[in-house]
């Protein structure tokens, strides 16, 4: 590796900020005098008549894309003529044109006055163009091209189309042509934040130190690279200012799984047309490492097998130095192959592959809960006669949906000094407290395969506290909840008695009780509805549960989203109506979900499992909980819980991001045609669940649910 190499290792990780801005980025004179040098050479490549039918002159390269590093490094220029009138045209003329330019070049050398100096070479056909200040050079190769794009901003099908063509007849090297498309490659890089193109430095930098180790192995276009570093800023972070350590860890992290990776956008080309799409999808069945070209769909960056392996070691090697701890660090929650480029018939393995929690994670999860469960029934309030009747595990852990990384739980507590759904509201900040004081006890005391560290964010409504796998990067959040224990002991299979119900709703009409402000007491039966759902019903969950966080990264700005609870609500909803079998296809059942969401305005949901129409109070409450504002969607276990909320919620922002999804490769099969979805009711009634219910209910529920979509279309009209 060299004295660099090692430097770059053993720099400490509060040192790379520093380390980018004394070492990495060119000194702002010499940059300058390069900058003012190259724009005089392009405005004078502009306006000469010795090289016929200039249109226009770009700039690329690591200096087009504003990503030159100190020292050396390189550039383009790209002389775009209208006498090449397709793409082909540049592979039969280019030895010419490269020859008028050479001569006009050689000629402007010594009279041009640059503020850097100039010298300009030729060999084997390869025009180079260097630019010399005391403490920077940069190397531009000059290049011809046919102006692809003409005067639009953004190339139409056709032109790709072309494209394709050109490669076929002239069996061009695939990514030959793309130096046309040198202005949407500057674009694509122009308006990310500075600290972003800092980050690229750093992988740069890092992978300069690596190639003296390829051994005459061809080296990896660093244009790769810098593209794996935008995906990586985009999937998990977007935010303008960020932790330097934790993006490099994250890049470091996709490299270790590059025979997983596979990288590319749509903002200049996607699946409408058949041409295009066919290109695609070839590309994206390809051998892994896929990064194309955001340009050019044609050009696979990647493919170098031999460097990869070689960076994929040297990459576990910089990540140890980074977390010479146990702990591998923070880093940003980014996958090697993003969903919406994972095709219908591949979600599968990619549930398997990125969702699934690690199964000796969760081993060791479930074992610290227990330890930790036993210790505050053994221990708590030990200076009174209050008892822990019981600890119950709730959220995603409790139900079976967990995802592999940034998942949540909650530990409900039930002490018996909690004899009513109004004392756990009055007497639950002290009972935090204790509960506080014995967590610390237990962390002290006990020895975990995990490490446990509780919240320090010390407030008397919420106790917190995390475990992280000490080799992983897997972490559960749990919350640590007291309750009233209103279900009393539950035996197998049976269900709560109406009054529990009752009373309940009592107290939330006559009060200001929120709703759903009591569901920590029924959270065995939130659990126990979910997990005991098929393990591919549960698969489909962590997927849509993925597909809600991203959605949730991108819209937090934009208003509040509904809670994931309400979108695993929905899944099982659309699983039950669409399917009901044990083995389905996922790509289905997504795409029912995602369009169950685009009509949220019409979704009226709810069970009978754990309540129902029988009893007066319940049947009354129930009727009119399901005449509110579309969407409704009941929490099973405790009916005052609508997670479907209503206008409470900006389930419009959810809406259009699940429109959008629809045409995604997600829901297409692996011929690249769309997949069909379930055929699902939006409204559920009453009797549909097979409940005897009286007719009356069946005939009020009926006419209230007409009037109440009749409202809402008049509402949205």
């Amino acid at each position: 590796m060299g004295i660099w190499g090692s430097h770059l290792y053993s720099t400490q990780p509060e040192k790379l900020d520093e380390l980018i801005q004394n070492s990495l980025k060119p000194y702002g004179e010499c940059q300058k005098q390069i900058d003012d040098s190259v724009d005089a050479i392009c405005a004078a490549l502009e306006e000469t008549r010795q090289i016929p039918n200039v249109i226009c002159v770009a700039k690329g390269g690591s200096y087009g894309r504003n990503t030159v590093l100190r020292g050396n490094s390189d550039g383009t220029i790209v002389v775009f003529v209208s006498g090449l009138e397709r793409f082909q045209d540049q592979k039969k003329s280019h030895d010419e044109i490269v020859s008028k330019i050479q001569q006009w070049l050689e000629a402007c050398q010594f009279t041009m006055r640059l503020a850097a100096r100039m010298q300009v070479q030729e060999l084997h056909g390869r025009l180079t163009l260097q630019l010399f200040t005391k403490w920077q050079s940069l190397t531009f190769e000059v290049l011809p091209a046919y102006n692809a794009l003409g005067v639009s901003e953004k190339p139409s099908p056709q032109t790709y189309r072309d494209l394709k063509r050109a490669l076929d007849m002239t069996r061009a090297v695939p990514g030959e042509f793309s130096v046309c498309f040198t202005e949407l490659q500057q674009r694509f890089f122009h308006n990310r934040p500075r600290k972003l193109k800092d980050l690229i430095l750093l992988v740069k930098y890092w992978y300069q130190q690596c190639q003296a180790k390829l051994n005459g192995c061809p080296p990896l276009p660093v244009y790769a690279l810098e593209l794996l570093t935008v995906y990586a800023w985009e999937q998990g972070c977007g935010a303008e200012n960020f932790d330097i350590v934790e993006g490099i860890r994250t890049v470091l992290g996709l490299i270790k799984q590059q025979e997983q990776l596979c990288v590319y956008w749509i903002v200049n080309y996607n699946f409408e047309n058949e041409m295009v799409r066919n290109i695609l999808l070839s590309q994206l069945r390809s051998s892994r490492p896929v990064i194309l070209d955001p340009v050019d769909p044609t050009h696979n960056v990647s493919k170098n097998k031999a460097c990869w392996e070689l960076l994929q070691r040297e990459a576990h090697t910089w990540l140890s130095s980074l977390s010479p701890s146990e702990s591998p660090g923070p880093s940003w929650n980014v996958l090697p192959a993003p969903l919406y480029a994972t095709p219908g018939h591949l979600l599968d393995k990619f549930i398997k592959d990125f969702l699934q929690p690690d199964r000796r994670f969760l081993d060791q999860i479930a074992t610290a809960v227990d330890v930790i469960c036993k210790f505050l029934q053994k221990n708590c309030f030990p200076h009174s006669a209050t008892r822990v009747q019981k600890t119950v595990k709730g959220g995603s852990t409790g139900k079976g949906t967990a995802l592999k990384t940034g998942s949540d739980a909650d530990l409900v507590v039930f002490p018996d000094s909690l004899k009513s759904y109004t004392s756990q509201k009055t007497e639950r900040c002290n009972i935090i407290k204790e509960i506080r004081k014995q967590l610390e006890a237990c962390q002290q005391k006990e020895k975990f395969e995990v490490k446990f560290e509780i919240s320090k964010w010390k407030t008397p409504r919420v106790l917190s506290f995390s475990l992280k796998s000490r080799v992983l990067n897997e972490r559960v959040d749990f919350d640590v909840l007291p309750a009233f224990n209103a279900l009393g002991q539950l035996t197998s299979g049976s269900t709560p008695s109406p009054k529990v119900y009752a009373e309940l709703i009592d107290l939330y009409k006559s009060s200001d009780a929120m709703e759903g402000e009591f569901s920590t007491c029924f959270t065995e039966l939130q659990c126990k509805f979910v997990a005991s759902r098929p393990t591919k019903l549960k698969d489909l969950i962590r997927l849509v549960k993925h597909w809600y966080k991203q959605c949730e990264r991108k819209l937090k700005h934009k208003g509040s989203l509904p809670p994931k609870y309400a979108l695993e609500l929905l899944t099982i909803y659309a699983w039950e109506q669409g399917s009901g079998a044990e083995n389905f296809d996922t790509a289905e059942g997504f795409r029912t979900v995602l369009e169950l969401v685009t009509k949220y305005q019409q979704l009226c949901v709810f069970w009978t499992v754990n309540y129902n129409f029988e009893d007066e109070t319940v049947r009354n409450f129930l009727l009119t909980q399901i005449q509110r504002t579309r969407p409704v969607i009941l929490d099973p276990a405790e009916p005052t819980g609508d997670v479907g909320g209503g206008d409470r919620w900006c389930w419009h922002l959810l809406a259009k991001e699940a429109t959008e999804w629809l045409s995604s490769f997600c829901f297409k099969d692996g011929t690249g045609y769309p997949v069909r979805s379930w055929k699902v009711p939006t409204v559920q009634t009453p009797g549909s669940y097979g409940v005897g219910i009286h007719p009356i209910v069946n005939e009020v529920f009926s006419f209230r649910s007409r009037r109440t979509l009749n409202a809402n279309a008049r509402r949205n009209f």
